[in-house]
């Protein structure tokens, strides 16, 4: 499966962790991810592009 690029505004490791299931494969029923806790404690440590602006 290829790679896909992260859009604008959207945080990279968020993008990645929800769109490519091998990340999460190798977990354990119930067993949470250590990446995706500390991204939601903490928030995105990712500096997050804005969309291009289309209105001018």
């Amino acid at each position: 499966m290829p790679a896909t690029q992260t859009p604008p505004g959207q945080c990279p490791q968020c993008w990645e962790h929800a769109h490519n299931k091998r990340i999460h494969r190798a977990l354990k029923p119930r067993q949470d991810c250590k990446p995706c806790l500390d991204h939601m404690v903490n928030g995105c440590p990712y500096l997050v592009p804005k969309k291009p602006s289309k209105w001018w």
